[in-house]
């Protein structure tokens, strides 16, 4: 069963371009290097600015367990870390 993911970050205002550039390039990796992520986007809020959904889809838990894991996801979290202003909603969703 797939496993569907909507991550909520609120993001630094003086941050956001420094967030949004480091993450693009985190959802390249993601999406090139992980094996079971079948999507990877980042949106942001058209009424909150400062608030972005990232929504990922996985082929199972075991992948989405793997992804939290993966050494690339640790390395490009580094510089993103400090652009969260408040810590992140992660809500999970089984595939229909």
């Amino acid at each position: 069963m797939t496993i569907g993911i909507v991550a909520t970050l609120k993001i630094l205002p003086e941050k956001i371009e420094h967030f949004e550039k480091h993450f693009t390039e985190l959802a390249k990796v993601v999406l090139a290097e992980e094996a079971g992520c079948r999507f990877y986007a980042l949106h942001r809020s058209r009424t909150e600015p400062h608030t972005y959904k990232v929504l990922e889809q996985y082929d199972s838990a075991e992948a989405f367990a793997a992804h939290g894991k993966y050494p690339a996801f640790q390395q490009a979290n580094v510089p993103l870390k400090d652009c969260v202003a408040e810590a992140p909603v992660i809500e999970v969703f089984d595939g229909v």
